[in-house]
C-alpha cells in the first residue's frame, strides 16, 4: 500500500517506508496538557551490524518496545555484556534495554546510546538535561525467514544476543538492516513549572516507549545500498543508489495527507486540552497497563491526568558514554512539516507522516572503525546539536586520587574520561565513521 504512495518526505524520493513513535507531553498542575516541543526531527540509524543483511521483504512490518509496560526487571544501570547472563538476554531483557532516555547537556560528554531505559523525574530534567531528552529504541534484526508481520507485530522477529550485535536466534536465522530511531524533546522548556511529562499512550515512565515501522521500500533498491553504498563518508551523495533521486527538504515539506477523515477535525493533541488526546489515561504501574479502547476518546480530552499516584523511578545518574551502544552509520535528518492550522490530527501525524526519515546509505561497520588502541581512546560516541553531528572520543589518562580519612570511603580512580569533539556535517542527513 504505501508503494502506491504518490510522494514522499523522505529524502530519497523511492522510500515511501513509515517510522512513527509517541509524542511527549507535558501535564500541568491543573491537568492541562500539551505537547513538548520536538528538536530537529526523528533521526533514523539504518546500521550494518552482522554478516549477510537481508533488505526487507515486501510489506514487512514490525513494532519495537511495549505500549504496555510500566516496569524494569533488570539491574540499573546495565552490566556491562561482557558479564551478562542468560537472563540479560531473554527478549523481554533485551527489549527492555532496547530503550533509551538520555538526557542531553552538551556542556558534558554524552551518556551513551540506551544508557537509561526510563524517563527521569522531572526535578532531575531541570537541574541536569538543560538540552532535553533524547528518546532512543533499538528494533529486532533477527527475522524468521517466513512472515512480513505477526498478530502482536513482534513475534516474528527477535533481538541478537547483544540487541545491537550478538548472535540471532536459531529460529530467526536472517540478519536485517538494525534500525534505530532517535527523537529529542525539549522538556527544558517546561523548567520550574510544576507537573510531569508523559508519553501520548499514557505512559510517564518511558518503560512504555515504543515504535513502528512499515516498509515501503523498494526491495532491490535496499538490498543494493546494503551491498554496495558503504563508502565511509556516509554521504548519500557518495552512494549511485540514492544520488539520482535525492529530494530537497523544501520538496519534502511538500508532501501532505490529502484527507483528514473529518471526525478528527476538531482533535486537540497538541493541546493546551483536558488530558491526552482520546481520553487516554495515564496509567503509572508497576503493573501492566489496561489495554486501550480504540476510538473510546471523543474530540476534546476530557479526563484530566492525576499526578499524585506517580510510581516512583530509580535513581540513575549522569554517567559518560562507555564503549558498548550502538553508533550511527547512516543517519536521516528529518524535520517535521509546519501543520497548516492547530488541527490535532496534524500535529500528531508527525509520527507517520511529516517525520519520515528518508532513506539511508549503510556504511562501514562499527567495530571496523573503532580507533586504534595505540591513540589510547577506549570508545565513541556521537550526539547532534543544531544540525550538526558530534562525534566524541574517550582517552585514557592516568591519574591518581588522595581521599581524606573524614570523607566517605571511595575507591580511587585509576583514569579520567578525556573528550575529543570532533564536528561532522549533517546538512544531507547521513553520518559516516571513518
Amino acid at each position: 500500500m504505501l508503494r502506491k504512495s504518490d510522494c514522499t518526505s523522505c529524502q530519497f524520493g523511492d522510500d515511501k517506508s513509515a517510522y512513527w513513535t509517541p509524542s511527549l507531553h507535558f501535564a500541568h498542575e491543573n491537568g492541562k496538557t500539551e505537547i513538548v516541543p520536538q528538536v530537529g526531527g526523528m533521526l533514523a540509524y539504518y546500521l550494518l551490524l552482522g554478516e549477510d543483511i537481508k533488505a526487507f521483504p515486501k510489506d514487512f512490518q514490525m513494532l519495537a518496545g511495549d505500549s504496555r509496560l510500566r516496569n524494569f526487571t533488570g539491574p540499573v544501570p546495565d552490566p556491562p555484556t561482557s558479564s551478562w547472563t542468560a537472563d540479560d538476554m531473554t527478549q523481554l531483557a533485551l527489549g527492555q534495554k532496547a530503550i533509551g532516555m538520555n538526557c542531553l547537556n552538551y556542556n558534558k560528554a554524552p551518556e551513551g546510546s540506551r544508557y537509561r531505559h526510563f524517563l527521569p523525574t522531572k526535578d532531575y530534567m531541570d537541574d541536569n538535561c538543560a538540552n532535553g531528552i533524547r528518546a532512543e529504541i533499538m528494533f529486532p534484526s533477527c527475522w524468521n525467514g517466513k512472515d512480513v508481520t505477526s498478530e502482536d507485530h513482534k513475534s516474528h522477529v527477535a533481538y541478537p544476543s547483544l540487541i545491537d550485535g550478538g548472535n540471532c536466534p536459531d529460529d530467526f536465522p536472517v540478519r536485517l538492516p538494525s534500525l534505530f530511531y532517535e527523537t529529542i524533546w525539549n522538556t527544558y522548556a517546561f523548567k520550574g513549572e510544576a507537573g510531569q511529562f508523559v508519553w501520548s499512550n499514557g505512559d510517564p515512565t518511558g518503560y512504555g516507549y515504543h515504535a513502528d515501522f512499515i516498509n515501503g521500500w523498494n526491495i532491490d533498491t535496499l538490498q543494493s545500498a546494503v551491498d554496495t553504498c558503504t563508502n565511509p563518508s556516509g554521504r548519500v551523495e557518495d552512494c549511485p543508489i540514492f544520488a539520482s533521486n535525492l529530494q530537497s527538504e523544501f520538496k519534502q515539506a511538500q508532501c501532505k495527507i490529502q484527507e483528514i477523515p473529518s471526525m478528527l477535525d476538531d482533535d486537540n493533541c497538541a493541546g493546551p486540552a483536558n488530558g491526552l488526546c482520546g481520553n487516554v489515561p495515564v496509567q503509572y504501574g508497576p503493573e501492566y497497563a489496561a489495554p486501550l479502547k480504540p476510538g473510546a476518546g471523543g474530540a476534546e480530552p476530557s479526563a484530566k491526568p492525576s499526578l499524585s499516584s506517580a510510581a516512583p523511578v530509580p535513581t540513575q545518574s549522569y554517567a559518560p558514554a562507555r564503549s558498548e551502544g550502538a553508533g550511527g552509520i547512516s543517519v536521516y535528518n528529518v524535520k517535521p512539516s509546519a501543520p497548516a492550522n492547530d488541527n490535532a490530527y496534524q500535529a500528531v501525524a508527525a509520527a507517520v507522516s511529516a517525520v519520515l526519515p528518508a532513506a539511508v546509505t549503510p556504511a562501514a561497520d562499527i567495530k571496523d572503525a573503532a580507533p586504534a588502541k595505540d591513540d589510547g581512546i577506549l570508545s565513541t560516541t556521537t550526539y547532534t546539536k543544531d544540525g550538526v553531528v558530534y562525534e566524541v572520543c574517550i582517552k585514557e589518562v592516568e591519574i591518581t586520587v588522595t581521599v581524606s580519612a573524614d570523607e566517605p570511603e571511595a575507591t580511587p580512580a585509576n583514569y579520567r574520561r578525556h573528550v575529543h569533539r570532533h564536528r561532522r556535517d549533517r546538512e544531507h542527513g547521513l553520518l559516516g565513521r571513518q
